[in-house]
């Protein structure tokens, strides 16, 4: 039997929030001396989360605001360390999460492709052959030769989005980023999604889109205050979060 893909184990993450506010003199000096001026709440983003995920599979991180979704996704990619557990990936990373990072306003629409792509991991060679049928996926085939300042936030984000699925990546992260564009925009990138599963991709996604939760992914991974609240079927997942948040509007 082939080792996960993916293995998060107990994994933790916590970050120091700064307060600026002191009631006394007394509490300002002894913050000052002990801390260095200011004083730090800890804050734990994440709590004993675990899952494994298999080659080809998809898992939904699903969760409200601060729940720690976007946390672990970072984790996954290596832009953050857990202080607590382990994570292991094994194969290549493309993380979908802040789009158009790395772009310059004043080159043309074309020519942060070629750049974007290269931050991305794609040789520049690879992505001159791939240059015309990005273009195309985004919908700015028209635009190629506009300097980017040009475009609308959207229209840049939908570009970015489509030159990160153009990796060659052995699992891809995506924050939100199916919610760029139109229906039509959307159906695409679903569509590709789904080719990557076809072809043994792994997918973790964040969304609040439950049907597509759905529809793309097998496993859901329900979070609450950065603790697992459930990890089974999307389904199930999508189920128990729609019905949490019910309740809490009541």
């Amino acid at each position: 039997m082939c080792p996960p893909v993916v293995r998060v184990q107990n994994v933790s993450k916590h970050f120091r929030l700064p307060h600026e506010k002191h009631t006394t003199i007394v509490d300002h000096i002894s913050t000052f001396s002990a801390l260095g001026g200011r004083h730090f709440e800890e804050f734990w983003a994440l709590q004993d989360v675990s899952f494994e995920l298999e080659r080809g599979g998809s898992v939904a991180l699903v969760g409200p605001n601060g729940s720690g979704k976007s946390t672990l996704l970072k984790l996954l990619a290596n832009i953050l360390r857990p202080d607590k557990g382990s994570i292991t990936v094994r194969g290549s990373i493309a993380p979908i999460l802040e789009l158009g990072v790395g772009f310059h306003r004043d080159l043309t629409v074309k020519e942060n492709a070629l750049i974007y792509g290269v931050i991305m991991g794609l040789r520049r060679s690879e992505m001159k052959k791939r240059i015309a049928d990005i273009l195309d996926f985004s919908g700015l085939a028209e635009f190629q030769d506009a300097d980017l300042k040009k475009l609308s936030s959207g229209m840049q984000v939908r570009l970015a989005f489509s030159i990160a699925i153009e990796s060659d990546a052995d699992v891809f992260l995506v924050d939100e980023a199916l919610a760029v564009g139109d229906a039509g925009f959307q159906r695409k990138c679903l569509d590709r999604f789904q080719e990557f599963e076809e072809h043994g991709k792994t997918l973790i996604v964040v969304s609040h889109d439950m049907d597509l939760i759905k529809s793309l992914c097998e496993v859901g991974v329900y979070l609450h205050k950065g603790r697992t609240q459930f990890v089974g079927g999307s389904n199930e997942a999508a189920r128990l979060y729609l019905e949490d948040v019910t309740a809490r509007q009541q």
